[in-house]
């Protein structure tokens, strides 16, 4: 006698309490900080990528960037609307956490998703980080195509659930990164994604100073918590209320 399948909203749901207590973990262990490092650059690329296509949004030019050691990471950018530039990096990196993590509640392959995922950096990756940029990082330029490289790996060679968990982590590392970084920045920790005080100081500075920059980190973190949010709830606790279909 065979076992039956376990439902896909349910797999997600499961593979979902996985990855934020393995995130929670990861954050509040420092031995564990090792593990934690690769996630931290991913983070710091896609806070980066943030900053820069604010910046072609709003009719500026996107440079480059680059990503050191440490886990910071500058932007270069020309021209543009730095309102919208200088908090793209969180809320870029929040909005690109909840939309991965709706496609890989709602889009059952997850390894589709995956492949295309690690396309989309390498792309990135060649245009903004390696010799065909204005400035070249070689950090960026390996974080890119190795997290592009493993990505396209699994999404072509791993289970689905295996490729399920890895999007989860991210999405939630990423929608959470302006929350993670406020929590550093509160708690003085020495293993803080990027620093926070210079984008938020920054906008506190030139655009908005009516609020302290800490103000603006706490008010991006909402945010992020609140896209983030929205996007478990309409791809998960939703959808487990309706009992409706997934499409495959």
């Amino acid at each position: 006698m065979t076992a039956r399948p376990i439902p896909f909203r349910r797999r997600a749901l499961i593979v979902t309490v996985a990855a934020s207590m393995l995130v929670f973990i990861l954050w509040n262990v420092p031995a564990l900080d090792f593990a934690l490092y690769p996630f931290r650059l991913f983070v710091t690329f896609v806070h980066e990528t943030g900053h820069g296509l604010a910046a072609l949004v709003t009719g500026g030019q996107f440079l480059g960037f680059r990503v050191f050691e440490s886990g910071a990471g500058l932007a270069v950018t020309a021209g543009g609307a730095r309102a919208l530039i200088l908090p793209a990096g969180y809320l870029g990196a929040a909005a690109f956490g909840a939309t991965l993590f709706y496609l890989a509640h709602t889009y059952q392959n997850s390894k589709h998703i995956a492949v295309g995922l690690g396309v989309l950096l390498a792309v990135v990756t060649l245009l903004y980080t390696g010799l065909l940029s204005a400035t070249f990082s070689f950090v960026a330029f390996f974080v890119g195509l190795l997290s592009a490289g493993l990505l396209i790996w699994l999404g072509r060679r791993a289970d689905r659930d295996i490729n399920l968990l890895v999007l989860n982590i991210l999405a939630i590392m990423t929608g959470l990164h302006a929350v993670l970084d406020l929590v550093a920045l509160i708690g003085n920790s020495g293993a803080s994604l990027g620093d926070v005080r210079n984008d938020a100081a920054a906008f506190s500075a030139e655009v908005a100073p009516i609020l302290s920059g800490g103000i603006w980190a706490a008010v991006w973190a909402g945010i992020a918590i609140a896209l983030l949010g929205a996007a478990i709830y309409t791809s998960v606790i939703r959808r487990w209320r309706r009992g409706g279909s997934l499409r495959l």
